[in-house]
Protein backbone atom coordinates (compact mmCIF):
# COMPACT_ATOMS: atom_id res chain seq x y z
CA UNK A 1 0.00 0.00 0.00
CA UNK A 2 1.37 3.13 -0.82
CA UNK A 3 1.61 6.57 0.83
CA UNK A 4 0.86 9.47 -0.40
CA UNK A 5 3.30 12.77 0.69
CA UNK A 6 0.83 14.82 2.65
CA UNK A 7 -1.54 11.85 3.03
CA UNK A 8 -1.04 11.91 7.15
CA UNK A 9 0.36 13.79 9.89
CA UNK A 10 3.65 11.64 10.66
CA UNK A 11 5.54 13.11 14.59
CA UNK A 12 8.76 12.47 15.91
CA UNK A 13 7.50 13.03 19.95
CA UNK A 14 11.14 13.27 21.10
CA UNK A 15 14.28 15.24 19.23
CA UNK A 16 16.92 17.78 20.31
CA UNK A 17 18.43 20.56 18.19
CA UNK A 18 21.54 22.57 18.27
CA UNK A 19 23.62 25.71 17.49
CA UNK A 20 26.79 23.62 16.65
CA UNK A 21 24.10 21.08 15.10
CA UNK A 22 22.60 20.62 11.65
CA UNK A 23 19.67 21.80 12.96
CA UNK A 24 17.64 23.53 10.10
CA UNK A 25 19.40 21.40 7.95
CA UNK A 26 18.46 18.76 9.89
CA UNK A 27 14.70 19.24 9.95
CA UNK A 28 14.89 20.06 6.28
CA UNK A 29 15.92 15.63 6.46
CA UNK A 30 13.10 15.24 8.13
CA UNK A 31 10.75 16.87 6.20
CA UNK A 32 11.95 15.63 3.15
CA UNK A 33 11.44 11.71 4.04
CA UNK A 34 7.58 12.58 4.80
CA UNK A 35 7.79 14.20 8.77
CA UNK A 36 5.19 17.34 9.49
CA UNK A 37 5.73 17.56 12.76
CA UNK A 38 8.12 17.32 15.81
CA UNK A 39 8.23 18.04 19.95
CA UNK A 40 11.66 19.78 20.58
CA UNK A 41 12.96 18.92 23.83
CA UNK A 42 15.72 21.49 25.63
CA UNK A 43 18.74 20.25 25.73
CA UNK A 44 21.99 21.00 28.24
CA UNK A 45 23.71 22.94 25.81
CA UNK A 46 27.69 23.08 25.86
CA UNK A 47 28.00 26.27 25.98
CA UNK A 48 25.65 27.42 28.41
CA UNK A 49 26.67 25.56 31.60
CA UNK A 50 26.02 28.35 34.20
CA UNK A 51 23.05 27.65 35.95
CA UNK A 52 24.32 27.79 39.31
CA UNK A 53 24.34 31.83 38.70
CA UNK A 54 22.24 32.08 35.66
CA UNK A 55 19.53 29.77 36.03
CA UNK A 56 17.75 28.07 33.15
CA UNK A 57 16.48 31.07 30.95
CA UNK A 58 19.04 31.07 28.41
CA UNK A 59 18.70 27.68 28.15
CA UNK A 60 14.97 27.97 27.67
CA UNK A 61 15.37 30.67 25.18
CA UNK A 62 17.95 29.06 22.86
CA UNK A 63 15.65 26.18 22.89
CA UNK A 64 12.26 28.14 21.77
CA UNK A 65 14.56 30.63 19.43
CA UNK A 66 16.06 27.36 17.27
CA UNK A 67 12.33 26.11 16.98
CA UNK A 68 11.08 29.31 15.74
CA UNK A 69 14.02 29.93 13.07
CA UNK A 70 13.35 26.05 11.55
CA UNK A 71 9.57 26.65 11.31
CA UNK A 72 10.85 30.12 9.21
CA UNK A 73 12.68 27.50 6.77
CA UNK A 74 10.68 24.26 6.52
CA UNK A 75 6.89 23.07 6.79
CA UNK A 76 7.56 21.56 10.07
CA UNK A 77 5.66 22.62 12.80
CA UNK A 78 7.73 22.32 16.15
CA UNK A 79 6.05 22.11 19.66
CA UNK A 80 8.50 23.12 22.54
CA UNK A 81 8.61 21.54 25.65
CA UNK A 82 11.12 23.00 28.27
CA UNK A 83 12.21 21.73 32.45
CA UNK A 84 15.34 21.33 34.17
CA UNK A 85 17.32 18.47 32.91
CA UNK A 86 17.79 15.81 35.65
CA UNK A 87 21.48 15.24 35.15
CA UNK A 88 22.03 18.79 36.23
CA UNK A 89 21.96 18.07 39.92
CA UNK A 90 24.65 15.91 39.67
CA UNK A 91 27.15 18.71 38.38
CA UNK A 92 25.43 21.26 40.22
CA UNK A 93 25.53 19.24 43.69
CA UNK A 94 30.00 19.48 43.36
CA UNK A 95 29.35 23.12 42.31
CA UNK A 96 27.47 24.39 44.87
CA UNK A 97 25.87 21.52 46.79
CA UNK A 98 23.02 19.29 46.86
CA UNK A 99 20.73 22.06 48.32
CA UNK A 100 21.68 24.61 46.33
CA UNK A 101 21.41 22.64 43.01
CA UNK A 102 17.80 21.09 44.54
CA UNK A 103 16.61 24.83 44.63
CA UNK A 104 17.76 25.81 41.16
CA UNK A 105 15.88 22.91 39.32
CA UNK A 106 13.13 23.67 41.39
CA UNK A 107 13.26 27.72 40.17
CA UNK A 108 14.03 26.31 36.85
CA UNK A 109 10.52 24.16 37.22
CA UNK A 110 8.98 27.28 37.48
CA UNK A 111 10.20 28.74 34.79
CA UNK A 112 9.25 26.02 32.50
CA UNK A 113 5.93 26.82 33.51
CA UNK A 114 5.96 30.40 32.40
CA UNK A 115 7.03 29.71 29.16
CA UNK A 116 4.10 26.99 28.86
CA UNK A 117 1.68 30.02 29.92
CA UNK A 118 2.38 31.91 27.28
CA UNK A 119 2.51 29.83 24.90
CA UNK A 120 6.21 29.40 24.20
CA UNK A 121 6.00 25.43 25.11
CA UNK A 122 3.32 22.64 25.36
CA UNK A 123 5.28 20.15 27.87
CA UNK A 124 7.38 20.52 31.43
CA UNK A 125 10.24 18.44 30.23
CA UNK A 126 12.39 16.30 29.82
CA UNK A 127 12.40 16.28 34.11
CA UNK A 128 13.11 13.75 36.21
CA UNK A 129 15.86 11.74 37.42
CA UNK A 130 19.35 10.50 36.01
CA UNK A 131 19.63 7.10 34.05
CA UNK A 132 22.85 6.12 35.97
CA UNK A 133 22.98 4.86 39.19
CA UNK A 134 23.26 7.63 41.81
CA UNK A 135 23.91 7.91 45.77
CA UNK A 136 21.02 7.95 47.39
CA UNK A 137 20.80 11.29 48.57
CA UNK A 138 21.05 12.99 44.69
CA UNK A 139 18.17 10.50 44.02
CA UNK A 140 16.03 11.14 47.08
CA UNK A 141 16.51 14.80 45.84
CA UNK A 142 15.52 14.58 41.79
CA UNK A 143 12.18 12.60 43.50
CA UNK A 144 11.49 15.64 44.92
CA UNK A 145 12.22 18.09 42.05
CA UNK A 146 10.19 15.28 40.27
CA UNK A 147 7.31 15.44 42.46
CA UNK A 148 7.17 19.45 42.45
CA UNK A 149 7.37 19.21 38.73
CA UNK A 150 3.99 16.73 38.46
CA UNK A 151 2.43 19.24 41.21
CA UNK A 152 3.21 22.07 38.94
CA UNK A 153 1.79 20.34 35.94
CA UNK A 154 -1.40 19.16 37.87
CA UNK A 155 -2.26 22.76 38.95
CA UNK A 156 -1.47 24.31 35.05
CA UNK A 157 -3.07 20.99 33.50
CA UNK A 158 -0.49 20.32 31.29
CA UNK A 159 2.37 17.02 30.18
CA UNK A 160 5.05 16.27 32.10
CA UNK A 161 8.23 14.39 29.70
CA UNK A 162 10.19 12.57 32.21
CA UNK A 163 13.58 11.29 31.71
CA UNK A 164 14.81 8.25 33.79
CA UNK A 165 16.65 5.09 34.43
CA UNK A 166 15.47 2.25 32.23
CA UNK A 167 11.72 2.30 31.85
CA UNK A 168 10.31 -1.34 33.39
CA UNK A 169 6.48 -1.80 34.40
CA UNK A 170 7.82 -1.49 38.03
CA UNK A 171 9.41 2.41 37.36
CA UNK A 172 6.13 3.37 35.62
CA UNK A 173 4.24 1.66 38.69
CA UNK A 174 6.36 3.77 41.02
CA UNK A 175 5.90 7.03 38.87
CA UNK A 176 1.85 6.32 38.44
CA UNK A 177 1.64 6.26 41.94
CA UNK A 178 3.88 9.51 42.42
CA UNK A 179 1.15 11.33 39.96
CA UNK A 180 -2.05 10.08 41.98
CA UNK A 181 -0.16 11.55 44.79
CA UNK A 182 0.16 15.08 43.49
CA UNK A 183 -3.36 15.18 41.32
CA UNK A 184 -1.88 15.04 37.77
CA UNK A 185 -2.97 12.06 35.03
CA UNK A 186 -1.55 9.23 34.30
CA UNK A 187 -2.72 9.95 30.48
CA UNK A 188 -0.24 13.28 30.91
CA UNK A 189 2.96 11.22 31.94
CA UNK A 190 4.74 11.00 28.69
CA UNK A 191 7.64 8.50 29.23
CA UNK A 192 10.26 9.45 27.09
CA UNK A 193 13.07 6.74 25.76
CA UNK A 194 10.61 3.87 26.43
CA UNK A 195 10.61 0.45 24.88
CA UNK A 196 6.91 -1.11 23.99
CA UNK A 197 5.23 -0.98 27.14
CA UNK A 198 1.58 -0.28 25.36
CA UNK A 199 -0.25 -2.52 27.77
CA UNK A 200 -2.07 -0.94 30.69
CA UNK A 201 -0.02 -3.42 33.13
CA UNK A 202 2.89 -2.32 31.70
CA UNK A 203 3.29 0.92 31.55
CA UNK A 204 0.41 1.65 34.55
CA UNK A 205 -1.56 4.17 32.58
CA UNK A 206 1.97 6.36 31.76
CA UNK A 207 1.74 7.42 27.92
CA UNK A 208 4.76 5.58 26.48
CA UNK A 209 7.16 7.50 24.13
CA UNK A 210 8.74 4.44 22.09
CA UNK A 211 12.22 4.59 20.25
CA UNK A 212 11.43 4.31 16.77
CA UNK A 213 12.96 1.21 15.31
CA UNK A 214 11.45 -1.63 13.55
CA UNK A 215 11.10 -4.25 16.30
CA UNK A 216 10.22 -1.35 18.83
CA UNK A 217 7.18 -0.37 16.37
CA UNK A 218 6.10 -3.55 15.30
CA UNK A 219 5.57 -5.24 18.83
CA UNK A 220 4.02 -1.65 20.18
CA UNK A 221 1.40 -2.35 17.54
CA UNK A 222 1.05 -6.11 18.35
CA UNK A 223 -0.23 -4.73 21.65
CA UNK A 224 -2.07 -1.65 20.44
CA UNK A 225 -1.68 1.97 19.21
CA UNK A 226 -1.71 3.90 22.49
CA UNK A 227 1.92 5.26 21.94
CA UNK A 228 3.99 7.83 20.53
CA UNK A 229 7.18 7.47 19.00
CA UNK A 230 10.43 9.58 18.90
CA UNK A 231 13.84 9.38 18.11
CA UNK A 232 15.54 10.99 20.60
CA UNK A 233 18.18 12.72 18.08
CA UNK A 234 20.85 14.51 19.69
CA UNK A 235 21.68 16.74 16.63
CA UNK A 236 25.70 16.49 18.15
CA UNK A 237 28.12 16.46 15.47
CA UNK A 238 30.27 14.37 18.11
CA UNK A 239 27.71 11.63 17.66
CA UNK A 240 26.06 12.16 14.26
CA UNK A 241 22.88 10.09 14.00
CA UNK A 242 22.58 9.08 17.49
CA UNK A 243 20.34 8.09 19.02
CA UNK A 244 17.90 7.28 16.19
CA UNK A 245 18.60 9.09 12.90
CA UNK A 246 16.52 12.16 11.95
CA UNK A 247 14.29 10.67 9.49
CA UNK A 248 13.61 7.46 11.08
CA UNK A 249 10.14 7.72 12.16
CA UNK A 250 8.67 9.01 9.10
CA UNK A 251 10.88 6.29 7.51
CA UNK A 252 9.99 3.83 9.63
CA UNK A 253 6.07 4.80 9.95
CA UNK A 254 6.07 4.53 5.73
CA UNK A 255 7.71 1.52 5.44
CA UNK A 256 5.67 -0.46 7.70
CA UNK A 257 2.55 1.12 6.47
CA UNK A 258 3.16 -0.15 2.94
CA UNK A 259 4.17 -3.40 4.50
CA UNK A 260 0.60 -3.85 6.52
CA UNK A 261 2.04 -3.62 9.81
CA UNK A 262 0.71 0.18 10.53
CA UNK A 263 -3.10 0.46 9.17
CA UNK A 264 -4.10 3.34 8.54
CA UNK A 265 -6.08 4.07 11.76
CA UNK A 266 -2.87 3.31 13.75
CA UNK A 267 -1.33 6.27 11.57
CA UNK A 268 -3.93 8.60 13.06
CA UNK A 269 -3.96 7.32 16.02
CA UNK A 270 -0.35 7.61 16.82
CA UNK A 271 0.47 10.54 14.70
CA UNK A 272 -2.54 12.69 15.38
CA UNK A 273 -4.85 11.69 18.63
CA UNK A 274 -2.51 10.99 20.72
CA UNK A 275 -0.16 13.96 20.35
CA UNK A 276 -3.72 15.89 20.89
CA UNK A 277 -4.60 14.37 23.58
CA UNK A 278 -1.34 14.29 25.75
CA UNK A 279 -0.22 17.88 24.51
CA UNK A 280 -3.54 19.49 24.19
CA UNK A 281 -2.51 20.81 20.75
CA UNK A 282 -3.89 20.63 17.14
CA UNK A 283 -1.82 18.20 14.78
CA UNK A 284 -2.92 19.45 11.11
CA UNK A 285 -1.92 19.12 7.75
Amino acid sequence: MQLKESDFPILDNHIHLQERGDNVKAVKKFEKAGGTHLVLSHLPYHDLREWDEKGYEAIYERTVDLAERTMEETSVEIFVSVGPYPVDLVELKDKVGLDKGEEILREGLELAVEYIEEGKAVALGEIGRPHFDVSDEVLEASNRIMKYGMELAADGDFPVVLHTESTTPEVCEEISKMADEVGLSREKIVKHYSPPLVKEEENHGLFPSILANENNIREAISKGNRFLLETDYLDDPNRPGAVLGIKNVPKKTIQLYEKDVLKEKDLWKIHKENPEEVYGVEIEL
